[in-house]
């Protein structure tokens, strides 16, 4: 009979202290490559209740190499009209338990990395002109971990409330080297960016796909329902599309599906996956022109990738607390 096995339960705060938004970007590509290499993900699976309203969300991927495994797990809504994130790690070896980490203060930074990634992959290498859509959590995430890949001068931000993106353009002015400005409208934002970040949770497209630059890179990670599309049918036209995962498209990129409805796509308009391009097994950009998506609906891959970080270095440093797990074959004993 197997003995008792131990993980570390890192909090939140914990978490909080062991990295920074630039230290989940290599972690993060390295985890992106090992799925372009044919590391098992699955995209998210989402339950939705109506009373009390909410959601439970999880998905899961293996990545051998970085030798970790493990699932997302949400709950959003219900009673308690917020949301909790509980990833657990495990040896990918082994398969014994590694870490149970409480997930709030990572979701902005490992998402911010996924969308690093995408654009280090995609992006102009020499943009210098960031627009985001957006001013919470999220779009914080994706702007400083951005600025990790690419040297901005000037970031501008737009989002519906006066006051959200004045504060957001402040906040970041002392985080970024780069000027950060509130603009008035979705349309001054992305008029001149080389690289857009979408951030947000719209139903609508927040920008005319008709006014992006040739040569843009756009980043939108608000893509997880059929029925959300940050971005028209336009833009996805326009773009050479890359998702974090092929399977995913079809079931949760909204912008996507509707472009698709619209007549304007179909599943050929899919490039590759974002693995794929980092394992170089498809080719990124290829002209200076090319107008290029990333679709970045959430996976497990940025997740454990960032997971495995944070256990490396809480092990490190010891911090964490150890909790005992019970191996399934004592039930059945």
């Amino acid at each position: 009979m197997s003995t008792d096995a131990t993980a570390l339960f890192l909090t939140s705060d914990e978490i909080a202290s062991l990295a920074g938004p630039a230290d989940y970007v290599d972690p993060v590509r390295e985890g992106y490559r090992e799925r372009g290499d044919g590391a098992p993900a699955e995209p998210r699976t989402t339950l939705f209740n109506d009373d009390p309203a909410g959601m439970l969300t999880g998905y899961l991927a293996i990545l051998p190499e970085t030798g970790a495994m493990g699932g997302y797990t949400y709950a959003a809504g219900f009673g308690g009209r917020d949301a909790h994130f509980a990833l657990p790690i495990f040896d990918a070896e082994s398969g014994d338990p590694l870490a149970l980490l409480d997930g709030a203060s990572m979701n902005p930074l490992k998402t911010g990395a996924a969308g690093a990634v995408g654009i280090d992959a995609l992006a102009r290498r020499d943009a210098t002109d960031l627009a985001v859509i957006g001013s919470g959590a999220q779009a914080r995430g994706q702007v400083r971990a951005a600025a990790t890949v690419r040297d901005f001068d000037r970031v501008e931000v737009y989002s519906p409330t006066q006051a959200h993106r004045e504060s957001f353009a402040a906040e970041m002015n002392e985080a970024l080297d780069a000027t950060v400005a509130a603009v008035a409208s979705s349309a001054a934002a992305v008029e001149g960016a080389d690289v857009v970040v979408t951030a947000t949770n719209a139903s609508e497209p927040v920008f005319d796909g008709d006014v992006l630059e040739a040569g843009a890179h756009v980043t939108a990670m608000g893509q997880y329902h059929p029925e959300k599309r940050e971005l028209d049918a336009t833009t996805i036209e326009r773009a050479t599309y890359v998702p974090d995962l092929r399977d995913r498209v079809t079931q949760d990129a909204g912008s996507f599906i509707h472009a698709m409805e619209e007549g304007v796509v179909d599943e050929a308009h899919i490039h590759a996956e974002l693995g794929e391009v980092v394992a170089g097994h498809a080719d990124g950009r290829t002209n200076p022109d090319e107008i290029t998506v990333f679709d970045s609906g959430g996976t497990a891959i940025e997740t454990v990738a960032a997971g495995k970080m944070l256990y490396d270095r809480a092990s490190d440093e010891e911090v964490g607390e150890e909790i005992p797990f019970a191996p399934a074959s004592r039930a059945m004993d």
